[in-house]
């Protein structure tokens, strides 16, 4: 993989609210200059998985890279934190580019919503009762009817997230394949899931969505009482995330497979 820079770029430092992350930020930017954010050619974040994915969302169309060092709790998509030789670990990165899922949901009101998703988009129940589902690849239906607490589309990025919480496979990053998982699915009971190609367009119908409610979640952001789902990647545009040569994603997926 290429690298990201080739001269010591312009930074901005950016930093969750936790204490642990606060206390990197003012040791951090006491040692280095940093550029307001509107100048940065590289934002450096310090938090945990959950914080870069709420900073990759709030940059919206805005692509500049992003490298991350840990100041969380599993910091998967981070790299280690260190405050020595910050630059030349940023000339050194290499650059993943991640191509995010683009998420339609209606509601059973009509309303119709759309949100970008890096890790997975997730179908989960809202109520005691268990959602029907109805699963259709590129207009084929696929799956007539899924009785679960919900399902979930994950990304290889996202696959060692909750879709391996909910036993779905993880996908290495070249695969150019989604992963398709249910989540407690109780008919049919022994379905396990599918792994699609990134091209499809998988479609997600709520067969009774005033009796068994569901809400969607795109990572972070919740569409409740859903009707349909359609959910795509969108293989033009990507997020840009910088990783240690000695730490790169691709690497940490493939060791997640062999990990007993």
């Amino acid at each position: 993989m290429p690298r990201a820079f080739q001269t010591p770029p312009k930074v901005a430092f950016l930093a969750s609210n936790s204490d642990k992350a606060q206390d990197a930020l003012a040791q951090i930017t006491a040692l280095y200059p940093q550029v307001s954010p509107e100048e940065a050619e590289v934002f450096v974040v310090l938090g945990g998985d959950g914080f870069l994915l709420e900073t990759l969302h709030s940059l919206g169309e805005d692509r500049r890279p992003i490298y991350g060092m840990n100041q969380g709790t599993v910091g998967f998509l981070l790299n280690s934190y260190r405050e020595d030789a910050l630059f030349e670990r940023l000339m050194a990165a290499v650059h993943v580019n991640l191509h995010p899922l683009i998420m339609e949901a209606e509601t059973y009101q009509g309303q119709i919503l759309t949100a970008e998703a890096i890790n997975e988009v997730s179908l989960l129940r809202e109520t005691r009762q268990a959602a029907h589902l109805r699963i259709s690849v590129d207009g084929v239906v696929r799956m007539q009817e899924l009785i679960c607490d919900g399902i979930i589309l994950a990304t290889p990025a996202g696959s060692t997230a909750y879709n391996l919480s909910a036993h779905g496979p993880i996908v290495p990053m070249r695969a150019r394949l989604l992963a398709l998982t249910p989540i407690s699915a109780f008919r049919p009971r022994r379905w396990r899931g599918a792994l699609l190609p990134d091209s499809v367009e998988v479609s997600i119908e709520v067969l009774q969505p005033v009796k068994r409610p569901v809400s969607a979640v795109a990572d972070s952001i919740e569409v409740r009482d859903v009707r349909k789902v359609t959910i795509r990647a969108d293989l033009e545009t990507s997020f840009t995330l910088l990783f240690d040569p000695d730490h790169q994603l691709e690497e940490r997926i493939f060791q997640e497979q062999f990990d007993y």
